[in-house]
């Protein structure tokens, strides 16, 4: 990278030690990029990274963190819409393989008002690795 460029913040919003924003690199995109070999240490940092994922349009890595149980067929994106960010509120280990993750998520679809997205996602741990189940919407 060139020295006058600051490495792009990460969508998920994550703020590092000194309160700025944590680059892509070195924030969701180390799991994003390298899903076999980087899992998400926890239910948290899944869940930032599948928004990057979202984002980023990156269906192959939502496949990938979506439980068998609960997985799609595909991803299909929406055509032009802006994420405008994310909020976690919280973090909930519920034991040592299942969690839960309450945020919200911001966006705007072309031509049309801006929409949040309230939910509170579950999470379950297996082989050391942490997968999206299901989520329950808020209004």
């Amino acid at each position: 990278m060139p020295q006058n460029q600051t490495p792009k913040p990460c969508p998920c919003g994550r703020l590092g030690a000194a309160r700025q924003p944590l680059s892509f690199a070195s924030c969701c995109g180390r799991y994003v990029e390298h899903f076999a070999d980087a899992p998400a240490p926890d239910a948290e940092s899944l869940m930032r990274s599948r928004y990057a994922a979202f984002v980023l349009e990156r269906a192959d890595y939502l496949l990938a963190t979506w439980h068998v149980s609960h997985r799609p067929a595909s991803v299909e994106f929406e055509p032009g819409v802006k994420w405008l960010g994310l909020e976690v509120r919280s973090h909930r280990p519920i034991d040592d393989t299942h969690a839960e993750v309450e945020f919200v998520a911001r966006q705007k679809p072309m031509g049309g008002p801006a929409v949040r997205l309230h939910e509170r996602s579950r999470f379950v741990r297996e082989s050391g690795r942490w997968y999206y189940t299901e989520g329950e919407q808020f209004q």
